[in-house]
């Protein structure tokens, strides 16, 4: 164990990052695929103390419910789910003030995720970067059709009219330390990732990029980091399905696996 770690440079170290992507609906943790069809996984609390056991490297809260409405969830919930955790997290839905953002933070997260405020609120976003730090606050960058495609906010249901490339362009303009690009179309789906969206994202950016949506096999996490220049790969059903039934299974590789997945 020591001597794999010792063979990783301070770069692949970062690039190893290997996240939980965690979908919040009310009180409950769901899994959807391309943004649809959500299937119920647990009780947040449960899992997230799962998760924290595992030692992941962080974990990214995205609650679909607080994007729908519009309204994050209570500081309450946050809490509790912060004090479950000893590794950080990030939480992003709904999220649209000032004073959302420093609630999310003050709760326990170490970041914010932020989708629908790059359009409607830019000015959060960049202040929320100058107050907190970049190292804060993360985009998500949505984008259906592939490299080719254009860039959704609202939980993939209002398009931006641009395509990814202008899209994270624009994001990392307002000041964001970090890029999570999911592809809308494999998201949940396990059926690979979109190497080529990563690919030019990530090239054309110079913050880093997670990727996220499609991940398959664990012998696959890496593919993201080797050919496609991400800096971290996030993942959801991976994480929670097991068998083609995809029956609910919490699991996550062991440091070891995780650090021979990850190697260039």
């Amino acid at each position: 164990m020591t001597d794999l770690l010792a063979e990783l440079t301070d770069d692949d170290a970062e690039a190893a990052r290997v996240i939980p992507c965690l979908l919040l609906d009310g009180d409950r943790l769901v899994k959807t695929r391309r943004f649809a069809e959500p299937a119920y996984v647990g009780d947040p609390v449960n899992v997230l103390s799962l998760f924290n056991a595992f030692e992941v490297d962080e974990m990214v809260l995205l609650d679909i419910g607080g994007a729908r409405s519009r309204t994050p969830a209570s500081l309450e919930a946050l809490r509790r789910y912060a004090t479950e955790c000893f590794i950080p997290l990030a939480y992003g839905g709904g999220l649209s003030t000032m004073d959302q953002v420093e609630a999310v933070l003050a709760a326990g997260f170490e970041k914010v995720v932020l989708n629908t405020a790059i359009v409607d609120h830019p000015g959060v976003v960049s202040e929320a970067s100058r107050v907190y730090g970049a190292q804060a606050v993360v985009a998500s960058v949505d984008v259906r059709g592939g490299i080719g495609g254009e860039a959704f906010v609202a939980g993939g249901a209002r398009p931006v009219g641009a395509g990814p490339l202008e899209w994270a362009r624009r994001a990392e303009e307002l000041g964001v330390g970090e890029i999570l690009l999911t592809s809308i179309d494999r998201e949940g789906t396990m059926e690979g990732w979109d190497l080529e969206l990563i690919g030019e994202v990530a090239s054309a950016v110079s913050v880093p990029v997670i990727a996220h949506g499609g991940a398959a096999k664990r012998k696959e996490l890496g593919a993201p980091v080797r050919e496609a220049h991400a800096s971290a790969v996030a993942a959801g059903s991976l994480f929670v399905f097991q068998g083609p039934q995809r029956g609910v299974l919490i699991n996550y590789p062991a440091r070891a696996q995780l650090v021979r997945l990850m190697q260039p």
